[in-house]
């Protein structure tokens, strides 16, 4: 165990080597600075050790276009069991350790679930000591910093890493060399350590940086052409510029493209450089010895690129390559909206790697002489195969390509068998398993809620439960303690003090800390009905209006939410919740009784903050849109109360905690698609009390859009639809009433502070099923059968 001593004297050498300074004359950046090289130093032998080990045995690698890690320095502090000797250390020096954390950025590497999912795989496979790699891109300035002015979002560029980032270690000897049919470039990886908890073992998320494989042309800069001799430069600095650059010209959408075979092309090269190195060069064994989990369909082009560094660069045969690429490959699905499961034109492929496109074009006509064989109708092939109006498939191409083709959540994944992917499921069935999401239980809620996690671990006898979370089943006895109950009261209102403070000196707004902290925290898309949550507030609003002596608990109804710059429904979104807010936090006959409040800049940092002080979850989705959440999960780790739908992973936790312990509201999802056949949502504007009250605020006047149109398009959409869209495709004014009644019952269940306490409880107890340490277990265990390799 290392002391605070020692730590002590590693800052120092630190600060020395790096700034030249003394501990008592460093800034608080360059402090922290030279604490988090500290501990990559202390870590740096068994992160070497274990990556060794890996290169011996079987493993996985992980691809995925995002990884939301949020802050490492106190996530590897607790995992390595050093926070109280770094407390200690740091406070000799006149710091403390919570007000250094500020110091760090959070890694502006991913945007919403997608991201913080890889994030939890990553942690559970170091704390279970499974041989797997993460791989992605280190993004410059992530997708964006999310300002707002006058209610509308701006995006401004997330400068997370230009003074430097400790807990990213480049290596310079293992780039690699990224062909375009336009340039060629230098993929340079930055590893970035992941500590388990409890264990010496230390995996590595590699992040691919582009440099060019050209320096400028010094003959164009002499001639001061200044401009042209950097072009080039500015190109390749476009790659790893920014997360999911706006697609909405076709120059966005060949820079999508370039960016996800950027980043796989360099992954598969360093994986077949080590195997070489470790097994020697005959890559026969190759799909023996590696598995790798596509995360969605943004690194399928892995599929065509392992083939070609097979057949061009290995000298294999086609049929060999193949055999071995689709014993390699595994598929996760995360989405049934069409939206998602990218289509790229194929003159883009064209354009940037026509190899590649080959390759892809005889995947195709494999694909068709294989389901010819098994007897398949044309039409239907046709509507199957990778390749199809001037359009490449990726979803298509993945589950042709992969060997296992999983979902996310138990409904998800039965939608994929009956709708999205039935034609496919119905052909290979045994490609076909469900692998329920989970969040890591160190972060979200050991870290994040330490409080908690002291009286979970006062309860428990010891910690175990950090790595083995349904042995908290066994507390589930203490509902009847009434003690244990008023001390979780007391846990959750210290987190919600903590969160109202941090809300008044971050957005400048004054909550109460006893009302109901009612959260939707959560990407802003139309299918998580964000616009539902805002309609229901208005009218909570409009009857207090009307009667001031409403007998309502106090409720704060708190919204973060970024939209894609391009998405201009989703910025509409935020600004009518922003109007909202001004509305009823102005009025004084209202805002005693509820008020609003949008958290700008939503990133795992405020949600650290966020999830502990919560009361209520909002997972409000339109049923059957929503693969699986997985914040729902998070909120129920730190007893928040789920409402929401029967969707996603919404199912398993009300499964798990009975409908009495959640509120669950709306129609199940094969009823839903029965009702939408007929549905017209101008019934429920006209007939549904107080709904046309609040719709008609988007084109009456009483909110202002400043001209844009935003509101106008929003009341559009819900009454009217549009030549491509029918009317209200999310469902919004369809559950309007069913929504208001389940929130209505959570006003009546928060009365007694005991009851929701028990509540609670149960939520917290039972949510072991929903750590990933038991999704990883599934995939090590079902997919990549990757054994522990402890050090």
């Amino acid at each position: 165990m290392i002391t605070a001593n020692q730590i002590k004297d590693k800052i120092a050498i630190q600060l020395k080597a790096e700034y030249a300074r003394q501990p008592e004359t460093a800034t608080a950046f360059e402090f922290w600075t030279a604490l988090s090289r500290s501990v990559v130093e202390i870590l740096a032998e068994n992160w070497e050790n274990s990556t060794a080990k890996y290169n011996q045995v079987r493993q996985a690698h992980y691809f995925s276009a995002e990884f939301l890690e949020g802050r490492s320095l106190v996530n590897n502090l607790v995992n390595l069991n050093m926070y109280e000797a770094v407390r200690e250390a740091v406070a000799t020096f006149g710091y403390d350790l919570t007000t250094l954390e500020e110091q760090e950025n959070d890694a502006a590497l991913g945007n919403g679930g997608l991201g913080r999912l890889a994030a939890c795989f990553l942690d559970s496979c170091s704390t279970l000591n499974l041989p797997v790699t993460g791989y992605g891109i280190l993004y410059r300035y992530g997708l964006f910093r999310q300002g707002i002015d006058n209610g509308f979002q701006k995006e401004f560029p997330d400068v997370w890493m230009e003074k430097g980032y400790p807990f990213v270690v480049r290596r310079d000897a293992d780039k690699m060399l990224i062909h375009y049919q336009d340039m060629d470039v230098f993929a340079v990886p930055y590893d970035m350590p992941i500590t388990g908890f409890g264990t010496n073992n230390v995996n590595t998320l590699r992040l691919w940086r582009a440099e060019p494989a050209e320096e400028f042309d010094f003959n164009l800069f002499n001639s001061q052409r200044f401009d042209d001799a950097v072009l080039a430069r500015n190109r390749v600095n476009d790659i790893f510029r920014v997360l999911y650059p706006n697609d909405t010209s076709y120059d966005g959408k060949v820079l999508r493209v370039r960016q996800q075979y950027f980043f796989v092309s360099a992954s598969l090269q360093s994986i077949i450089r080590d195997h070489k190195r470790a097994h020697g060069n005959d890559l026969t064994n190759f799909a023996a010895l590696h598995s790798i989990q596509l995360n969605d369909t943004h690194p399928v082009v892995g599929i065509p690129e392992l083939m070609r560094l097979l057949i061009d660069e290995n000298g294999m045969t086609w049929d060999a390559a193949w055999a071995i690429t689709t014993q390699t490959f595994a598929y996760t699905n995360h989405t049934v909206m069409a939206e998602a499961l990218e289509k790229w034109d194929i003159s883009i492929f064209q354009f940037l790697f026509p190899r590649v496109l080959e390759i892809i074009g005889q995947i195709d006509a494999k694909f068709r002489s294989d389901l010819q064989a098994k007897g398949v109708q044309y039409d239907r092939i046709n509507y199957l195969a990778p390749m199809g109006d001037g359009k490449i498939r990726m979803a298509w191409l993945a589950v042709y390509g992969a060997f296992s083709v999983n979902g996310v959540a138990a409904l998800h994944t039965n939608i994929l068998k009956q709708d999205t992917l039935r034609d496919f499921f119905e052909i290979w069935p045994e490609k076909f398993s469900n692998k329920t999401n989970g969040v890591t239980p160190r972060r979200w809620l050991r870290t994040c809620n330490p409080e908690l996690s002291s009286l979970l671990t006062k309860l428990n006898g010891d910690e175990s439960w950090v790595t083995h979370l349904d042995k908290l089943a066994v507390l589930e006895k203490y509902t009847a303690d009434e003690s244990v109950m008023r001390s979780f009261l007391d846990i959750k209102r210290q987190s919600k003090v903590k969160l109202a403070a941090y809300i008044a000196r971050v957005e400048g707004v004054q909550i109460d800390p006893d009302s109901i902290f009612d959260v939707q925290i959560k990407r802003l898309h139309e299918y998580k009905r964000q616009l539902l949550n805002a309609l229901d507030v208005l009218d909570t609003y409009f009857q207090l209006k009307d009667n001031p002596s409403l007998d309502l608990v106090p409720r704060t109804y708190i919204f973060a939410a970024k939209a894609a710059p391009g998405y201009f429904k989703a910025k509409a979104t935020i600004k009518f919740i922003n109007e909202i807010a001004r509305l009823v936090n102005n009025d004084n006959d209202a805002n005693k009784k509820i008020k609003v409040v949008f958290m700008r800049n939503y990133n795992v940092s405020r949600a650290e903050v966020i999830f502990p002080a919560s009361d209520l979850s909002e997972q409000i989705s339109t049923v059957g849109l929503e693969a699986s959440g997985t914040g729902n999960m998070k909120f129920m780790m730190n007893g928040a109360l789920t409402i929401g739908t029967y969707d996603g992973a919404n199912i398993e936790i009300a499964d798990s905690v009975g409908p009495e312990n959640c509120f669950i509201f709306g129609q199940k999802v094969e009823e839903f698609y029965a009702s939408k056949s007929y549905y017209n949502p101008q019934w429920q504007y006209n007939n549904i009390s107080g709904l046309k009250r609040v719709l008609d605020t988007l084109v009456d006047g009483t909110f202002n859009d400043e001209g844009t149109g935003m509101f106008q398009d929003l009341f559009n959409g819900l009454i009217n639809g549009s030549n491509w869209q029918p009317a209200d495709p999310f469902y919004v004014l369809g559950d309007f009433e069913d929504y208001r009644r389940a929130r209505k019952a959570t006003d009546l269940a928060y009365r007694d502070q005991l009851s929701w306490a028990r509540k609670c409880w149960v939520n917290i107890v039972r949510s072991g099923h929903f750590s990933s340490d038991r999704t990883i277990r599934e995939y090590a265990d079902e997919i990549w059968h990757v054994e522990a390799t402890k050090l």
